[in-house]
């Protein structure tokens, strides 16, 4: 999970994806500029590791010229991956959780 703070940017990029396994998926449901596309882009071509499914990506949508819509090795999804009904389910129960408390004098996930 990415704070709300100033996005990072390329935090991981050719060097980071190398460590990775080469069975391994790398995964972004987070923000996009986290993930350097470019040194993406090159490892995905050299199968560095086995692929990448993104949900956010630098720009959304990508452009159409984008390299990542010809990857085979690379799952993009329009930013909605949080749109699953166990997803969903699992929101309106926390905020069930969260009224039930405030109103039991115990309020939780307070910001001062």
């Amino acid at each position: 999970i990415s704070p709300p703070t100033p996005p990072p940017r390329h935090t991981i990029g050719e060097r980071e994806i190398r460590l990775m396994k080469p069975t391994a998926f790398l995964i972004n449901t987070a923000r996009g500029a986290i993930i350097n596309e470019v040194e993406l882009i090159k490892c995905m071509n050299e199968r560095v590791i086995a692929g990448a499914g993104l949900d956010t990506q630098e720009v959304e949508p990508p452009p159409a010229e984008s390299d990542l819509w010809k990857l085979d090795n690379v799952f993009l999804t329009p930013h909605i991956g949080w749109r699953r009904l166990e997803t969903r389910q699992r929101l309106v129960d926390m905020t069930a959780d969260n009224i039930e408390a405030y109103v039991n004098g115990e309020p939780t996930h307070v910001v001062n």
